[in-house]
């Protein structure tokens, strides 16, 4: 006998509440496409490009808060405009398990200074502004090995060119219209129209909740993040499709029960398993977002994000889709 955390009578009237919830929801992504639009997103490396260099303590080293200001001085001393330090994997006593440095996009068009000349990497190619990422990458890495010591191995050292940023960034929105544009053609297949548009709609909802949850706390928006608002799209998906398999069987099931509490009886049948799936993937996210360190952060937040949102559409967005558009009964009677 499996665990279920709602009991099997529970009859909670969740139709009742879906002109509230379209409402705020309504509010909601209005509101997250006017912040889209006035604070934009802080992309990472991977959208507009630059370098990142990461690299870690020797053997028996350890990075103090002293080396990350120390570090910090020296990189600002070379005159190649913005560059983020930060640490990762960060202990209790003020040590850091590495150090990350984030390099701007370089024009090209820089007077690079004669420490950075001199780190000039000897295979230098491309056009202007890649020569000057290159030249400021292997100045950073020079400069960082100066201040922390030549035994200091280089973990990463990834350069961003803005011919790939752009690439990137039109293969990520292509891969979320393609996902949303699949799955609309999936439920249409399986079901009705009706559930179709419910679902997409819900799908919709969830994504522009999530970009706009990522402009207004500026947490860093790259590649990563594109593979969450993918798996946010798929689990929002599963979550809906359970909640409409049900409505669909009990539509063949219970002929002239109101279609209003018919929803309602089927969501409530499959609560049980809603809740505990979005626990229980909470619980794991929530053990990556504390203890990941930040190379994870930006990712998780964004799943336990879409967690919440994905239930919660797949309950008040998608099932009530379906009281207003109205569901044919004929269409869910079996074949004679």
């Amino acid at each position: 006998m499996g665990l279920k955390l709602i009991p099997e009578e529970t009859d909670i009237k969740f139709l009742q509440m879906r002109w509230i919830a379209f409402v705020v929801s309504t509010v909601a992504v209005l509101a997250s496409i006017a912040v889209f639009f006035l604070n934009g997103l802080n992309f990472g490396i991977d959208f507009k490009g630059g370098a990142v260099v990461e690299v870690g303590p020797a053997e028996g080293q350890v990075f103090t808060t002293d080396d990350l200001a120390t570090v910090r001085s020296a990189l600002s001393d070379l005159g190649l405009g913005t560059i983020n330090v930060s640490e990762i994997g960060g202990g209790a006593d003020d040590t850091a398990g590495g150090i990350v440095a984030k390099i701007e996009l370089q024009s090209g068009e820089v007077e690079f200074t004669e420490k950075c000349l001199a780190a000039k990497p000897e295979n230098i190619g491309g056009d202007l502004a890649e020569q000057a990422q290159q030249i400021a990458t292997s100045c950073v890495s020079a400069t960082l090995k100066e201040v922390l010591g030549d035994d200091i191995s280089e973990r990463r050292i990834d350069v961003v060119g803005p011919a790939v940023s752009g690439e990137l960034i039109q293969k990520g929105v292509g891969a979320i219209l393609f996902a949303v544009i699949a799955m609309l053609a999936y439920i249409w297949f399986r079901f009705e129209w009706q559930f179709s548009l419910g679902a997409i709609v819900a799908l919709v909802h969830d994504v522009i909740l999530t970009v706009g949850m990522f402009s207004v706390t500026q947490l860093e928006f790259n590649l990563p993040i594109i593979a969450a608002l993918l798996t946010i799209v798929g689990y929002s998906m599963n979550d809906t499709v359970v909640v409409y398999d049900r409505v669909r069987e009990n539509l063949r099931k219970y002929k002239k029960k109101p279609l209003q509490d018919l929803l309602d009886f089927s969501i409530n049948q499959t609560l049980s398993r809603t809740v505990m799936t979005s626990v229980t993937t909470l619980i794991a996210l929530l053990a990556l977002f504390i203890f990941g360190g930040p190379v994870l952060r930006g990712f998780t937040a964004a799943m336990i994000w879409g967690v919440i949102i994905g239930t919660y559409s797949s309950v008040f967005i998608a099932s009530p889709v379906l009281q207003v558009l109205g569901v044919k009964r004929e269409w869910s009677q079996p074949d004679s």
